[in-house]
């Protein structure tokens, strides 16, 4: 077995993007509600290294009111033509405004109108509305650079523990389960399917 997870992440998710995976980057993001219940769905990972896993969205969204309360995920990459998935769980953090902003800047210019054009996850009046505020953004910022909104950035999944998992015949599947031991290296175990 390899002794770093993140090596060995590396290696699988270089895999799936030559495989030609339309987004291998998808990932599951799990939170806790402010009801204690768990609550799903997917997000784009924007990069991963020995610091954590990255995705960005609107922190008043239901998934940034669900880490502010309970700073905790779980993360789960599932690459169907490989016949593997990855598991990660762990602590989560904002990432450093100045990184945040790096990112927006390149975001592509209609996401960037997107990311102030809509209260995630809130109830809106019409998709009409919708589409009006972001005319309305493009006449203000027209001409000039979006800029990152306040409401808008990123968060870091720290990882306390990975599982790695590969299909095998008659559902004997390969796993292999990672933890975060107090110095700050990994133990790893394997587990059966």
């Amino acid at each position: 077995m390899i002794d770093d997870p993140l090596a060995l992440f590396r290696t699988w998710f270089d895999k799936a993007c030559a495989a030609g995976i339309a987004k291998p980057n998808a990932m599951t993001l799990a939170t806790v509600g402010a009801d204690d219940r768990p609550t799903a769905r997917v997000v784009l990972l924007s990069s991963y290294d020995a610091r954590g896993f990255v995705f960005h969205t609107n922190y008043e969204s239901r998934k940034g009111e669900d880490i502010a309360r309970h700073p905790w995920a779980a993360l789960l990459f599932w690459w169907d033509p490989l016949g593997c998935q990855v598991r990660l769980e762990g602590r989560v953090e904002m990432t450093a405004a100045a990184d945040s902003d790096r990112y927006f800047a390149a975001r592509l210019r209609g996401s960037q109108i997107g990311a102030w054009a809509s209260d995630q996850s809130r109830v809106i009046e019409s998709r009409a509305a919708l589409e009006e505020r972001v005319r309305e953004l493009e006449r203000r910022y027209a001409g000039r650079p979006v800029p990152r909104p306040p409401h808008w950035g990123g968060y870091r999944v720290i990882p306390e523990v990975y599982e790695f998992w590969e299909d095998r015949e008659n559902r004997l599947h390969e796993r292999v389960r990672y933890e975060r031991v107090p110095d700050g290296g990994w133990r790893s175990l394997r587990l059966a399917p």
